[in-house]
């Protein structure tokens, strides 16, 4: 059995204007059982968000802007025989790395996720979450808020992300289950509602589309044009 304890994990995180969250996510690392790094790529960034992550420990690098490039090339710069792939506004638990380092123990599970909730209340936010858990259970499918991580060696082998501007955690994590078992951790990460608490149905009508066209074999890059990354 591998022995993960000692593995460093590579928390890869993609930006843009994101400031405002860095100093929380820096705190929840840091809080973090280690050895770790923090690899924020950035896709240009017109706030303070390089500088300040920077000044907090992390790693910076710069990118072309497209969530998929963003976290192949933060994946590029890191070291970690496991990579955390985090989003700035999805707070990380304590305990995450060590909750990752104990499953894959299991040389079987290739990677995993986390139990995923909203930071807003009420009861649309909670109904969202109880469908997020429902369709991993039916499914096996997850996203990256939910804070997806793999082994190093799986990830390189699968190629990554493919540079997709959107779907690309959907489109890995189906190929990542072909791969071998994934594993979803009790822990719970809490990311955003920003997206959807100020027009929730008419979000989730853009989700359900953007996951329809894509079946229907609409380009990656076609569809990001209808879902604008969201600046703080």
């Amino acid at each position: 059995m591998t022995d993960t304890k000692s593995m460093l994990v590579s928390v890869v995180m993609p930006t843009l204007d994101e400031a405002r969250n860095m100093r929380a996510r820096a705190a929840e690392i840091a809080r973090q059982d280690g050895p770790f790094e923090w690899i924020v790529a950035d896709g240009g960034s017109s706030d303070e968000t390089v500088a300040l992550a920077s000044s907090l420990g992390a790693k910076t690098i710069a990118c072309p802007l497209g969530r998929g490039g963003q976290l192949d090339a933060g994946t590029r710069a890191s070291g970690g025989a496991i990579v955390l792939f985090l989003h700035a506004d999805t707070a990380l638990p304590d305990g995450a790395l060590a909750a990752m380092r104990g499953a894959l123990d299991d040389e079987r599970i290739v990677g995993g996720n986390f139990q995923l909730r909203f930071t807003a209340e009420g009861l649309f936010s909670r109904a969202l979450a109880w469908c997020y858990a429902n369709q991993q259970r039916a499914f096996g499918a997850f996203f990256g808020d939910s804070a997806i991580f793999v082994r190093r060696d799986v990830f390189d082998a699968l190629g990554g992300f493919g540079g997709m501007p959107l779907m690309e955690d959907y489109a890995f994590v189906r190929r990542l289950r072909r791969r071998g078992p994934t594993r979803r951790l009790g822990l719970v990460v809490r990311t955003s509602s920003r997206r959807f608490e100020h027009r929730p149905f008419r979000t989730i009508v853009l989700w359900a589309s953007i996951m329809v066209l894509y079946h229907a074999g609409v380009s990656p890059a076609r569809l990001a044009q209808l879902y604008r990354p969201h600046r703080s």
